[in-house]
C-alpha cells in the first residue's frame, strides 16, 4: 500500500504502526448547517481508504469527530431562538443521514466535542506546564508557536506567511500564537474548567480527542494516519500537530493525507461565494450511488469540478454496471478470490489509484457482457463473475443495489405504487389470457415512460432513459 504524505510531499509506502492494525482519524463537520458537497468529497475519500485497508486485511479503527460548539453553532442559536445543544443535534442528524445515502459507513469512534472538555483541559494543563502556553489579562489561553522549534515544519511555511488566518490580540507575545482556551464572562454558552468558565479552541479539539481516544500514549506517533481537506493543512493540522508534540513529546500522526477542493464552475466552494451546493438537494435530484460513484471518480488529491453534464455521463457509466447485475439477477455463488481483486486492489493501494480502478470496472463490464452473450450458463464464469462484482460493492461503496430498483429512482411512492397495481393487473390479464387488457396496460405504462421486463423471476419495471 503506498499513500501520498502530504508533509514529506512524495509517495510513501505506508507501514502501520501496529502490525496488522490501522488508525485513522479525520476531521470532522462542525455541525451549524447541512452537509455541502465538499463534505461528501472529503467523507468520500477517506471511507474508500477505510474500505481498502480493510480489503486488504487491515483492522482500521476509524475516528471522525463532531464539532458542535463553535461561534458559528452560537449564531445559528442566536438567530433561530434554538439551544446550541439543539442546533448541534439537528445538523449531527442531518450529516448522519446524508453520509448514510452515499455509503460512507460510520466510524468506529464519533467523538464529541462538547463531551471531551476534559481531555483539552488536560492537555492545556501540559502545555502551561511545559511553558509552551500562557494565559493574558482577561483569562484567555494561547500556544506560544515560538516555543515549538517545530512550528510550520508540518505544512512548510515560513514565519512570515502564518498571520493572515490567526486573530489580533495586543496581549499575544506572537502574531501567529493561536488560543487554547476562551475565557468566557458575558454569560454567554460556556464550559467549567479549572482555568474558569470558557470555550476551547478549534485547533485543540482534534488533537486532544486523538490523545484522550484513539493514541496508544506510546512511542514516536500518535496514529498512522491523520486525514481531511486541503484547506484544513494551514493552520489547522499545522498547530494541531504542535500541540501534540509540545504536550506529549511524540509526533501526532506518521501519515498525512488532503483531499483537494470541490469546486462549482471553476470556483472553491465557499459560501461566502454563494455557490455552495448542499448535498440534500443533490440527493433530491439523484440517487446517492451515483453521487458516490460521480465524487469518487478523480483522484482524492485533484480538485473537484461538479457540474451536471459531468455527472449525467457518469451516471450512465454506472448504469452500465446494473445492467449487468440485470442479467445476473437471482443468481448467487459462494465467493472466491479472483484475479480482478487481486488486480483491483493493487490499483487502489496505489494512492487510491480510482482512474485505474474504475477503467478495470468497465473492462469487467465489457468482457462480462460478451462472455454471457457466448454462454450464459457458464457457471465457472459466472461464479468468478458475481465474486468480482461483490469485491466491487465491498471497496467501493456502489452496485449494491437491486438492479431494478436503482433503475426507478426519482418517482414518488403513490407513483410507484400506481406502476405496481398495473403490474398485479397485467399479470392476473394474462393469467387469464385476456391479452387485449394485457397490451393495453402495457401501453399506459409505456406513456408513462415506465419499460417492463418479464422474467422468471416475475415482472419488474424501470424508468426509460
Amino acid at each position: 500500500m503506498y499513500i501520498f504524505d502530504s508533509v514529506k510531499k512524495t509517495k510513501c509506502k505506508f507501514e502501520s504502526l501496529v502490525e496488522g492494525k490501522v488508525s485513522l482519524y479525520v476531521c470532522g463537520p462542525t455541525v451549524y448547517d447541512d452537509a455541502h458537497l465538499g463534505h461528501a468529497k472529503s467523507a468520500l475519500v477517506f471511507d474508500l481508504l477505510r474500505r481498502v485497508l480493510e480489503a486488504k486485511g487491515y483492522e482500521v479503527l476509524f475516528a471522525r469527530n463532531i464539532t458542535d460548539i463553535d461561534d458559528k453553532i452560537i449564531n445559528k442559536a442566536r438567530d433561530t431562538g434554538l439551544s446550541t445543544a439543539q442546533i448541534a443535534e439537528q445538523f449531527t442528524t442531518a450529516y448522519h443521514r446524508d453520509m448514510t445515502a452515499i455509503g460512507v459507513r460510520p466510524p468506529t469512534l464519533e467523538p464529541k466535542a462538547t463531551e471531551s472538555i476534559d481531555a483539552m483541559s488536560d492537555m492545556i494543563q501540559k502545555l502551561l506546564d511545559k511553558n509552551h502556553a500562557y494565559r493574558i489579562s482577561n483569562g484567555d489561553i494561547y500556544f506560544d508557536t515560538a516555543s515549538d522549534k517545530n512550528y510550520l515544519s508540518l505544512s512548510n511555511r515560513q514565519s512570515s506567511e502564518n498571520v493572515s488566518r490567526v486573530e489580533k490580540v495586543s496581549e499575544k507575545r506572537h502574531e501567529a500564537d493561536f488560543a487554547l482556551w476562551k475565557a468566557v464572562n458575558d454569560g454567554s454558552v460556556a464550559f467549567e474548567s479549572p482555568f474558569g468558565p470558557g470555550r476551547p479552541g478549534w485547533h485543540l479539539e482534534c488533537s486532544a480527542m486523538i490523545e484522550r481516544y484513539v493514541s496508544s500514549g506510546e512511542g514516536k506517533y500518535a496514529i498512522d494516519i491523520h486525514g481531511g481537506g486541503a484547506d484544513l493543512l494551514f493552520p489547522h493540522h499545522e498547530n494541531e500537530a504542535a500541540q501534540t508534540r509540545c504536550a506529549t513529546n511524540h509526533e501526532l500522526a506518521a501519515y498525512w493525507m488532503h483531499n483537494g477542493f470541490v469546486t462549482i464552475g471553476g470556483e472553491k466552494m465557499s459560501k461566502s461565494l454563494g455557490n455552495s451546493f448542499f448535498l440534500k438537494d443533490a440527493l433530491k435530484a439523484y440517487n446517492g450511488e451515483v453521487l458516490r460513484f460521480y465524487l469518487l471518480s478523480t483522484h482524492y488529491r485533484g480538485d473537484f469540478n461538479f457540474n451536471e453534464e459531468d455527472l449525467i455521463a457518469s451516471k450512465r457509466r454506472l448504469d452500465r454496471l446494473y445492467r449487468l447485475k440485470k442479467r445476473l439477477f437471482g443468481l448467487s455463488a459462494a465467493p472466491i478470490e479472483t484475479e480482478f481483486k487481486k488486480t483491483f486492489l493493487d490499483a487502489l493501494g496505489d494512492d487510491l489509484n480510482v482512474s485505474k480502478a474504475y477503467a478495470l470496472i468497465d473492462e469487467l463490464i465489457a468482457s462480462a457482457n460478451d462472455a454471457l452473450d457466448r454462454d450464459p450458463k457458464d457457471k465457472a464464469h459466472r461464479q468468478v463473475l458475481l465474486s468480482s462484482l461483490a469485491t466491487i460493492e465491498e471497496v467501493m461503496g456502489f452496485g449494491s443495489q437491486n438492479p431494478y430498483a436503482y433503475f426507478q429512482f426519482g418517482l414518488d411512492e403513490a407513483t410507484k405504487e400506481r406502476i405496481d397495481t398495473l403490474i398485479t393487473q397485467r399479470t392476473e390479464a394474462k393469467k387469464i389470457k385476456d391479452f387485449a387488457a394485457s397490451d393495453a396496460i402495457r401501453d399506459e405504462l409505456a406513456a408513462m415512460g415506465i419499460a417492463i421486463m418479464d422474467t422468471p423471476s416475475g415482472t419488474f419495471w424501470e424508468i426509460r432513459d
